[in-house]
């Protein structure tokens, strides 16, 4: 060990000044804690490097990343959560009598004591980050947490009640369960294990004589648990509390949002309630900011179409629309371009309905039609706020694709949505509404239509022999098929069965050129443009998943289930 202090070594090291020292020595006596946490509450010394000196002063390992591997997960159910979490320490692997201890805090050696006892061993220790014990507990626990199947068992009649919380507190943590009231900890574990499942939407469906738990994974909706019929009113009456909704209230449908925490991810969750016949049904959307955010390179865009992609939206001028179903990825495909093309001397203004996520040097409006805030209003104040990029979630109407286009015409570039099957429909969709052929020839530079397809599962993925059958309905022809085998998913654990495990976009690309606008202005219908888009070499949106299907990404009844014959 160094026998150097902790603020001597910082000192030689050049990491603090005399004064920033003496300052966090006053703290220290101050609030009686020990020098490296009044240097970090301080903010004079950046944790990595307070560690690392603990580590050289201390001779104790630094440990940069906790892996899987390292970790004996029969620890885990040995050491209360409360416990880790309160002291940010993790067990790492026993051996013998001796239990390796990564930990944050190294001159705290209370919890370190507390677990020699709890475990009747031998204690060593190794430095890691904060934030690295939280993932590692995060992960582990994750794991040895009981399930909502379990916990209805374990109810077992018990009184049910519903705890009221208070409007301002904190999001709640759910992997914080203990001393929960039953319904409260059974609708924690609902959603931690729709979390834990990847699932984008919770549906809580009543039925005459059974309350139906649903999860949709990957776009797919999975039956999930089925509490008795007498937690109904309980669950649905927890849930509305979380979100601020009327409890009271059960004639009319109602709309909220709540927070929840799991380890150090921060969950936005939009609820909504209808009255059907055997009471209220309850559909929660799960807003993952970590598996929202995709790079434009991570959408599943060709890489032959990527460049073009990427200068449309660098564009100066101009509307590119996005258009697909509701669920087909466009919000996401929109925030990956303005994530892309975002930069300080941008100013970019969107209006959405509802506003997925908050963007970093963005500003977004939501739309409030009861107050007269809809998307044409919104959409006509900033275009008086100086934009240089304008993003609109909709185009509901002419009145807001009006506006759109003039935006576009004098000098913005504008992102829009329309509900269209494929590309070309857009255009006449457009002309539908009223808008005249030459301003949609004239203001739109490009249309993207998109599908989301569920990728084959990595760990039981085959081959085998395709049919010509299924071959040609996709557009493919046996000699396209390398060694003649393509792939599909066996299913697994790891796939709850299904084969399929994640999502990727199959996009289909029309850039607006001259011909094209030719065909615009003389009002051709949709199959004529999109004859003329694949002339000049637009890849169809079954082309794109059938060429997905030949890299070994998805299978064929996948692309066959999310797109429509080419009908040309």
């Amino acid at each position: 060990m160094n026998k150097k202090s902790l603020g001597d070594i910082l000192l030689e090291r050049g990491s603090l000044s005399e004064e920033q020292l003496k300052e966090a020595l006053t703290l220290q006596g101050e609030t009686r804690q020990s020098l490296d946490r009044a240097l970090l509450h301080s903010g004079y010394v950046e944790e990595e490097e307070l560690l690392q000196t603990l580590s050289a002063q201390l001779s104790l390992p630094y440990l940069d990343r906790i892996n899987d591997g390292a970790v004996e997960p029969s620890l885990v159910s040995q050491i209360p959560l409360s416990f880790v979490r309160k002291y940010h320490i993790f067990p790492l692997r026993r051996e013998n009598n001796l239990l390796t201890v990564a930990t944050s805090d190294p001159l705290n050696l209370h919890p370190v004591d507390e677990i020699g006892v709890l475990l009747d061993c031998e204690v060593q220790l190794v430095i890691s980050r904060e934030e690295e014990i939280l993932k590692a507990i995060n992960r582990f626990y994750h794991s040895e947490s009981e399930t909502p199947q379990e916990m209805i068992e374990s109810l077992n009649g018990e009184e049910i009640r519903v705890v009221t919380t208070g409007q301002g507190e904190e999001p709640e943590d759910l992997l914080d369960l203990a001393n929960k009231a039953p319904i409260i900890k059974l609708v924690n574990l609902v959603l931690f294990q729709a979390l834990k499942e990847r699932a984008s939407d919770i549906h809580i469906q009543p039925y005459e004589k059974e309350l139906k738990v649903r999860y949709r994974i990957d776009g797919i909706l999975h039956d999930s648990l089925t509490p008795p019929k007498h937690y109904q009113e309980a669950v649905i009456s927890r849930i509305k509390v979380m979100s601020n909704l009327n409890i009271a209230e059960r004639r009319l449908p109602q709309d909220g949002r709540a927070t929840i925490k799991i380890g150090d991810r921060q969950i936005d969750i939009r609820v909504s309630t209808i009255p059907i016949a055997f009471g209220e049904r309850v559909v929660m959307r799960l807003l993952d900011k970590e598996t929202l955010f995709f790079g434009l390179e991570e959408l599943g865009i060709s890489r032959e179409k990527l460049p073009e992609a990427d200068s449309l939206i660098h564009c100066s001028h101009g509307i590119i629309l996005v258009t697909g179903p509701t669920g087909s990825g466009k919000t996401t495909t929109l925030y990956a371009a303005l994530d892309k093309i975002n930069s300080p001397d941008k100013n970019i203004i969107t209006v959405e309905d509802p506003i997925e996520y908050q963007l970093e040097g963005i500003s977004q409006i939501q739309v409030k039609p009861r107050i007269g805030l809809t998307f044409a209003n919104g959409l006509r104040s900033i275009v008086r706020q100086d934009p240089d990029i304008i993003m609109v979630g909709e185009i509901r109407d002419l009145e807001t694709a009006e506006i759109a286009i003039h935006a576009s015409l004098t000098g913005h570039l504008v992102f829009s949505t329309l509900h269209t099957n494929d590309a070309s429909g857009a255009v006449t969709r457009m002309l539908d509404m009223g808008i005249e052929p030459y301003l949609v020839s004239s203001s739109v530079i490009a249309i993207i239509a998109q599908r989301l397809v569920r990728l084959i599962c990595p760990r039981c993925k085959e081959t085998y022999q395709p049919e010509g059958e299924s071959l040609r309905e996709i557009g493919l022809k046996p000699g396209q098929v390398a060694e003649g085998v393509l792939y599909r998913g066996r299913g697994c654990h790891y796939c709850l069965g299904t084969g399929y495990r994640g999502r990727t976009g199959m996009y289909e690309l029309l850039v607006m050129s001259e011909e094209v606008r030719e065909l615009i202005l003389s009002r051709a219908d949709a199959n004529a443009i999109k004859k003329k888009a694949i002339e000049k070499g637009m890849a169809t949106l079954r082309q794109d998943g059938a060429n997905k299907v030949l890299k070994g990404l998805t299978t064929i009844e996948e692309v066959l289930r999310v797109t429509q014959d080419d009908i040309i």
